[in-house]
């Protein structure tokens, strides 16, 4: 499959007090090299957050502008880089993103060929489109009709007139949105 990645890596934090969460480290790695790790075979990876260092992949860094516009204004100006035919993106407090990735790779020859991409479910059943895999010329239209490239929009609106097929993978959606979601991860190994 001809995919790039669209990694996002520069929210705020706030339920944990905002820290940079992509650098904090659960199974004795940060979550942004466990992000990067999973699309390691992706060409390009636009990684969109403030710069800092990785290993493994050589990605491209982006910023919304302003920073702190959303994640589909992130979403929007890494797109500007983006030439794959299929565009996974990925919130980057994913630890378990290979997984996460596995599971979307495998899922998206399940669906109708006009599906415009397709996301995973958390453990409630909502659609977590931050992890999820989409065509690149999909999300590029949708992006071109949101004002403002994108600023203070909702994923949602970017997402919602798209044809995305949900796959419920409740482990493999899980993220770290609190310092006791460390705790539980790291107690569970």
């Amino acid at each position: 499959m001809n995919a790039g990645a669209i990694l996002l890596a520069g929210g705020r934090a706030t339920r944990m007090g905002g820290i940079d969460k992509p650098r904090v480290e659960v199974r004795g790695r940060a979550l942004l090299q466990w992000a990067v790790d999973a699309v390691s075979g992706c060409e390009p990876i636009v990684i969109a957050g403030p710069e800092s260092s990785v290993s493994g992949a050589a990605p491209v860094w982006v910023r919304e502008d302003p920073p702190f516009a959303g994640p589909a204004a992130a979403i929007v100006a890494a797109l500007d880089l983006m030439d794959a035919e299929w565009t996974y993106v990925l919130a980057c407090d994913l630890p378990f993103a290979g997984d996460a990735v596995a599971v979307l790779a495998a899922s998206i020859d399940l669906f109708p060929a006009d599906t415009d991409g397709v996301c995973l479910a958390d453990a409630s059943g909502r659609p977590q489109w931050l992890t999820g895999l989409y065509r690149t010329a999909a999300l590029r239209g949708a992006a071109s009709l949101l004002p403002d490239r994108g600023r203070d929009a909702s994923v949602r609106a970017l997402l919602d007139d798209l044809a995305i097929a949900v796959v419920a993978a409740p482990a493999a959606a899980r993220d770290i949105d609190t310092w006791e979601d460390v705790r539980q991860i790291e107690e569970d190994e």
